[in-house]
């Protein structure tokens, strides 16, 4: 007889090129990590230490699995970032020994309701509403993190095609050790943990039908179609 007085929720994972799944524990986001992005959203990216919000762990799309189109919104936006897999415990950890904590990497979409942030912003609320919504975090197929530099690789995302956004992990204003370290300083992170890290410019809005692919060259794609 189960312990449990309702059912246990599945587990939300994320497949990996090893054939295993990586679980996901929390999703931490750093917002405004690239200067031409805090620029197109009309902040200074000179003068702004890193921040981070959260989604929910079961907000993740994988395997290619359509997204649906969320309600209470008609500005869903796409911003494509590098995902950074933690495997081990990290607490008050150093940027020197910050990489050692990463299982792995993958490329992501922060998926937001512009419309409910923009409402957000303006009321001084939180942006739970507008971030951490259901189905708003596909993520594609992690790598382990040998052979991965998270400082430098061209960052693309096509709609339908087209290219949408278009920049490089060099362009971020935070590197992932530093990020890392900035995080574990605040929270204990631990293994199953995911960050995204932030977003070029060019975010911009998706309706349904659309397919959406983001690119990180070194790291991998994710993909999803809007229904």
């Amino acid at each position: 007889m189960s312990d449990f007085v309702v059912p246990v929720p599945p587990q939300p994972s994320v497949p990996t090129s090893t054939g295993g799944r990586f679980p996901v524990r929390r999703v931490f986001c750093v917002g405004r990590n690239y200067a031409a992005h805090a620029r197109e959203m009309g902040h200074d990216p000179d003068r702004e230490p890193p921040f981070f919000f959260t989604k929910p762990a079961d907000a993740v799309v994988t395997d290619d699995a359509d997204t649906p189109y969320p309600p209470l919104t008609g500005q869903l936006e796409h911003e494509v970032e590098l995902v950074v897999a933690i495997g081990a415990p990290a607490v008050d950890v150093p940027v020197a020994d910050a990489l050692d904590v990463v299982w792995g990497y993958g490329v992501g979409l922060d998926l937001t309701r512009r419309d409910l942030q923009a409402e957000a912003k303006r009321l001084g609320r939180p942006w739970d509403a507008a971030k951490g919504f259901d189905a708003s975090a596909p993520v594609g197929t992690l790598v382990p993190a040998a052979g991965v530099d998270p400082t430098s690789g061209a960052v693309e995302l096509h709609v339908g095609g087209a290219l949408r956004q278009s920049g490089d992990l060099a362009d971020q204003i935070w590197l992932v050790a530093e990020t890392i370290a900035e995080l574990s300083r605040s929270v204990r992170l631990a293994p199953g943990d995911l960050l995204m890290t932030g977003t070029p410019d060019g975010v911009g809005p998706l309706v349904r039908g659309d397919v959406v692919e983001g690119r990180i060259a070194g790291v991998g794609t994710v993909r999803t179609r809007i229904v």
